[in-house]
C-alpha cells in the first residue's frame, strides 16, 4: 500500500484549521531532497508555520509537502518531502500527531534500507534500537 502520511498531514492540517488553531510542523531537515532555510535548522529539525497567514500557495501532495514563504523578509521556495515530516501539531495545544516509520520507509540515515526487527534471539522480534521521536512543549 502507498503512505498513509500525506493522506493524515492533509487531514490534520485541515482539522487544526477547522479548529481556529495554527498548524506547525517538524520537519526532519537531514532527509535527502528537503529544502528549508538553513539558519533555522536546529538540533537536525526545523518547526514551520503552515497557517495560511504565513505561507503562500501550500501543496501537500502525495510525495511532497511544497510552500512560498519569507523568513527574516527573504522569500524562499520550501520543498519537503513527506518522509521528513516527523509531526503536525496545533500551536496552541499542542494536539496532533507524530509519525513513526513506515515499513518500507528510507531510515533516517538516509541509507535507503528497509526497517527491519531482530529476531536473532529464538524468533521474538524486537524494535531495531533506533531512537524515537518525543514532542516536548
Amino acid at each position: 500500500m502507498t503512505s498513509s502520511r500525506p493522506y493524515l498531514v492533509r487531514a490534520f492540517n485541515e482539522w487544526i484549521l477547522d479548529n481556529d488553531c495554527t498548524p506547525y510542523i517538524v520537519v526532519d531537515a537531514g532527509v535527502q531532497g528537503v529544502q528549508v532555510p538553513t539558519e533555522h535548522v536546529a538540533n537536525g529539525q526545523i518547526v514551520l508555520n503552515i497557517s495560511p497567514g504565513a505561507v503562500r500557495g501550500l501543496v501537500i501532495g502525495n510525495g511532497a509537502l511544497e510552500f512560498s514563504a519569507r523568513f527574516g523578509g527573504v522569500p524562499m521556495q520550501v520543498f519537503i518531502p513527506l518522509q521528513a515530516v516527523m509531526a503536525i501539531y496545533a500551536k496552541e495545544n499542542g494536539e496532533g500527531m507524530v509519525f513513526g516509520s513506515e515499513p518500507g520507509s528510507p531510515d533516517p540515515d538516509g541509507t535507503g534500507r528497509e526497517r527491519e526487527s531482530d529476531t536473532s534471539n529464538g524468533g521474538e522480534e524486537r524494535p531495531s534500537g533506533r531512537p524515537t521521536l518525543k514532542v516536548v512543549k
